[in-house]
């Protein structure tokens, strides 16, 4: 079969904060990408205002790169796709795998594999890609290669590889210092080579040249959405036969069974950072398309006169799911929001559900209210972060997971949660998962004064989970989550251990009444801030929501006092970001979300109404 000896598509993947988008950076510099003293930044691929933000790649973009073949054979032109390293996003890694012909599997050289590596290197091996491991950040202080290749060779045997899999080349990087070598450093030292060129020789070695048919009719599947204010909406392909030309008269199938004959109106590659104009693109290239308003992912461009299509797209199921409508609160529309109606949120779902297959919208009971899954709390809170940035106005309910009924049986997903924590908080750990149904299934002593945990637990036992294990860890902790499948209901648990502090009438919030509240827990508000009823102005210490009156003034008098001009000293509250008041929300609440705040609320606001909801419930019980 035909090969393309002067093209390499591989995709970068492994765990959130491993260093792949820093590798991509050097990659670029090295093979000449940038001009020397030109105006960059780091982590170029990270192009998003949020995955600056959060310094995690949230959409997988793929860049080129030229080198000069060492066999003399020519310039050759490697593809590189980087992928987010969150499980969370693990659709966007699967899209990518469709494109490529081999993955670069990074490991950190201290930390090890952790759950996310596991998640893509199980999909790379199903797509039988060949794999070039690389052991990264080789120069930390704590790096422990050795253990590390073995938890990767115990990885892949774990994974079922076989003989030809296991095979793989070992190449020892700092990505940072943008060197490479084939040769294990010492712990804690950089590799010998002053460059990255042992990488690049592995790559042009170890991924397999694309191949294709003589004479075979055009086959190209869109993997990935974009847009362009000049060219409209632009699909993002991989070419797996034929040939596909500017101006050219193509079979777009559809995923409906429909055949649509257009025209490309512009065709395009990336070179570096950039995608130029070409003529033609053959069989391997990675191309972008213009000229159909609406296609979609997993769509096949085909030959008219002989259009074939190809394998629909799939990715796992989506395993959290939360409501999402218009603002219903007192404040809606005075928070700088411009887009507060029904029809423009639903319009924005749809329009996510385009570049976003790991998402699903579905209908709910209230015309103003839809239900959206994704893979994990964390995917769900960048969709809303996102709107609110656009000028929306929200109600976001708590996240709930999505059951399913087999056999009679209710059953929820699980999750492999993997946790590293020093050694004195271990105690802390275990108690905290404990009521949230974890159970630990191995524990692993680095002798660094860190240990490793794996726990098995339903992935609503983690829905707020991340804001306690920070606090008891004092922040030291680092834990990870990889979807584990579905497993029987593991019965009721409490999710939260404390109750609210909620606001009975409006008004705005004075030092005085919150000078008295602050003993009876942690306020979430400032003075002056506008309060409604049912607002959640804090957390109570106990159990039980307090109705508190938080607008209370000192009452003024005509009398002398020599304590009258006391200074109040106010706690400084606790200021919850997006993210911290979703996992915060009990079944009762959900959060308000507006371009300048997020406040959470109880569904119903009436105090009145919720005594009586309350009394039927206990006398029901």
């Amino acid at each position: 079969m035909p090969i393309r000896s002067d093209l390499r598509n591989v995709a970068i993947v492994a765990h959130v904060d491993h260093g792949k988008t820093t590798l991509v950076d050097a990659m670029l510099w090295q093979s000449g990408a940038f001009r020397e003293g030109s105006a960059h930044t780091d982590r170029v691929m990270d192009s998003g205002d949020l995955e600056r933000e959060k310094g995690i790649t949230i959409l997988a973009k793929n860049t080129a790169v030229h080198r000069h073949a060492t066999d003399g054979s020519g310039d050759l032109i490697i593809n590189i796709v980087d992928t987010p390293g969150h499980a969370d996003f693990g659709g966007e890694v699967e899209r990518a795998l469709l494109m490529v012909d081999g993955v670069v599997l990074l490991v950190d050289a201290s930390e090890g594999p952790l759950p996310q590596t596991r998640f893509v290197l199980r999909k790379a091996l199903q797509a039988r890609l060949p794999v070039v491991l690389v052991i990264n950040k080789t120069d930390r202080a704590d790096a422990r290669i050795d253990d590390v290749v073995d938890e990767c060779y115990a990885l892949f045997l774990d994974l079922d590889a076989d003989d030809e899999q296991i095979e793989f080349p070992i190449v020892y990087c700092a990505s940072r210092a943008g060197r490479a070598s084939l040769h294990k450093p010492a712990n804690g030292e950089m590799p010998d080579h002053h460059n990255l060129d042992p990488l690049f020789d592995t790559l042009m070695q170890a991924i397999p040249a694309p191949t294709y048919t003589d004479g075979a009719p055009l086959q190209a599947q869109v993997t990935n959405i974009d847009a362009s204010p000049f060219l409209g909406r632009i699909g993002m392909c991989r070419v797996i036969e034929g040939t596909i030309r500017k101006g050219q008269q193509v079979a777009w199938m559809k995923l409906d069974g429909s055949i649509v004959k257009t025209k490309i109106t512009e065709l395009l590659i990336t070179e570096a950072l950039d995608r130029v104009p070409v003529d033609e693109a053959r069989a391997g290239d990675l191309i972008a398309v213009a000229g159909m308003a609406d296609i979609t992912i997993g769509e096949t461009l085909a030959d008219p006169e002989n259009p074939v299509a190809l394998q629909p797209i799939t990715v796992d199921e989506p395993a959290i799911s939360m409501t999402v409508g218009i603002n219903t609160s007192p404040l809606a529309g005075r928070d700088g929001g411009s887009r507060l109606t029904a029809r423009q949120v639903k319009t924005r779902l749809e329009n996510e559900l385009i570049g976003n297959v790991s998402m699903r919208v579905l209908l709910t009971e209230r015309p103003d209210t839809w239900e959206v899954q994704g893979r994990g709390e964390l995917a769900l809170a960048i969709l809303v972060e996102t709107m609110r940035r656009e000028g929306f106005e929200l109600t976001i309910g708590k996240p709930q997971v999505v059951t399913r009924e087999v056999d009679g049986k209710k059953l929820e997903p699980f999750e492999r949660l993997t946790v590293d924590v020093p050694e004195e908080y271990l105690g802390a750990v275990t108690q905290l998962l404990a009521p949230r149904k974890g159970r630990m299934e191995n524990m692993t002593n680095h002798g660094t004064g860190w240990i490793r945990l794996e726990f098995h637990v339903p992935s609503r036992g983690l829905i707020g989970f991340r804001t306690d294990f920070l606090t008891d860890t004092r922040g030291t902790g680092i834990a990870s989550t990889l979807f584990d499948g579905y497993g029987p209901w593991a019965g009721e648990m409490r999710s939260r251990a404390t109750g609210s502090l909620v606001a009975h009438r409006p008004g705005r919030a004075t030092p005085f009444a919150m000078f008295a509240l602050q003993e009876r827990g942690t306020l979430f508000i400032t003075p002056t801030t506008e309060v409604y009823e049912g607002m959640v102005v804090g957390e109570n210490s106990r159990q039980d929501d307090m109705d508190v009156n938080i607008t209370k003034e000192k009452k003024l008098t005509n009398m002398r006092q020599s304590s009258g001009d006391e200074l109040v000293h106010l706690i400084p509250p606790r200021a919850l970001s997006l993210e911290q008041s979703l996992e915060f929300c009990s079944d009762d609440e959900c959060v308000e979300v507006t371009p300048t705040s997020a406040r959470i609320r109880k569904l119903v606001l009436n105090q009145g109404e919720r005594a009586r909801t309350r009394s039927k419930a206990k006398n029901k019980a």
